[in-house]
């Protein structure tokens, strides 16, 4: 029997699999093994991962949901009425904004899900889209599984990290099936102003491109900014649909839950594509996510989420590390802090670059942040902190900082 070479050659991994943003973050877990066995005390500022959980009303209904005997069915892959309706009210309470809850929302596990689909979803092999360098890595993720390409949109500190509309070319403006932004967004807590929406919805109409804008971050601005929806533009929905997020707005990490609103087009592409891969969230999560939004409304002005705690964190942190030498920048939301290397460590390339300076940090110190360039080629020479730890460990985080620049000085 001859066995053709061919075949003998195969690879089981697709080619698309080389696109994808999870190789630093792989690379960044190694450097953990390699500083626990070598003793270091670990100090993780780097996954996102909010270290409190949410509130005990939130924590009992998901409680009394699981015992119940009739939640243990497939849940439809779109959302519970109970769920769709109650996001339509806490829209209208937070945002002013008028959707209907049968065409206009859908539920999803979590906003990567959405994120992760959504091209799949409304495009084409071969088709373009515009996403933000550095962005979030679902983002140009996404596409190397939909086979998409990326026309990315450089973000510039001389520009506060804003997207520069007009810098795009209209011969993109005129391929693109949507442009993906984030604000405020991650790893970058840029804010736009309702001027800034109206003029990316101005553009997106003129080109007939899609905005699709992720705001996992909508409940935690600081210094009294509350992060707006672009979807309260009047007429936005007809070109924009936004994603929402219960992890960190609500604390709810794990549990899987959050939607997508907006254009209807959109959002019932997105159905077609769900209903046909997944059975939706298990209903007591959708019960528990109820809870939430209906514990914001019944609050009303006086809810603040997890904002507090994050802008606490943030003002502790920022200005422990410039006594130590190095200064950021207070962001004006996320639990993210996107800071320049330390001067020393600055101008040096070959030397130092965003993932030097983190390996040799988190080996000399135990204490972790993400590489810059894990978000995009943009992000060299930066670095992402998240502020997930209690305010003893982000002081000792922040003398161990100190002590490590001190020793390259």
């Amino acid at each position: 029997m001859t066995i053709h070479t061919e075949y003998t050659n195969r690879s089981w991994r697709a080619a698309k699999l080389d696109h994808l943003g999870s190789s630093i973050f792989a690379e960044v877990a190694s450097w953990k093994e390699e500083a626990k066995a070598n003793g270091k005390d670990l100090i993780d500022l780097g996954i996102g991962s909010p270290d409190q959980g949410p509130s005990p009303f939130i924590r009992e209904t998901l409680s009394r949901e699981v015992l119940k005997e009739g939640s243990y069915a497939y849940p439809k892959s779109s959302g519970s009425e109970i769920f769709l309706t109650t996001v339509a009210k806490w829209m209208n309470h937070r945002f002013q904004v008028d959707l209907n809850s049968q065409t206009e929302i859908i539920s999803l596990m979590g906003s990567q899900d959405g994120l992760a689909h959504l091209a799949q979803a409304i495009c084409n092999p071969g088709d373009l889209a515009m996403v933000p360098n550095p962005g979030y890595p679902i983002y140009s993720g996404s596409l190397a599984i939909a086979g998409v390409r990326a026309y990315e949109i450089p973000l510039k500190e001389d520009n506060q990290f804003m997207p520069d509309l007009d810098a795009i070319p209209d011969e993109i403006w005129a391929e693109a099936v949507f442009i993906l932004l984030s604000f405020p967004g991650n790893p970058i807590a840029s804010a736009a102003s309702q001027e800034y929406f109206e003029k990316l919805i101005a553009k997106a109409s003129k080109w007939n491109v899609l905005i699709v804008h992720d705001m996992a971050y909508s409940e935690m601005g600081f210094d009294g900014y509350r992060p707006m929806s672009i979807l309260s533009i009047p007429g936005a929905a007809k070109t924009a649909v936004e994603f929402h997020s219960f992890s960190k707005s609500f604390q709810m990490a794990g549990c899987r839950i959050a939607f997508l609103a907006g254009n209807e087009q959109a959002i019932q592409s997105l159905r077609i594509l769900k209903e046909n891969i997944d059975y939706g969230v298990f209903e007591p999560i959708q019960q528990a996510a109820v809870t939430a939004l209906e514990q914001a409304i019944a609050e009303g002005e006086d809810y603040t989420g997890p904002a507090p705690l994050y802008e606490a964190r943030r003002n502790l942190f920022v200005d422990l590390l410039a006594k130590e030498g190095w200064n950021i920048k207070k962001p004006c939301a996320t639990m993210f802090l996107w800071a320049a290397l330390p001067e020393p460590f600055r101008g040096k390339p070959g030397v130092w670059n965003s993932r030097s300076f983190a390996k040799a940090l988190l080996l000399h110190s135990g204490v972790t942040v993400i590489p810059g360039d894990a978000f995009g080629s943009e992000g060299d020479g930066y670095v992402r902190i998240a502020l997930v730890q209690e305010q003893e460990r982000l002081e000792e985080a922040a003398r161990r900082i100190g002590e490590f620049i001190r020793s390259y000085c």
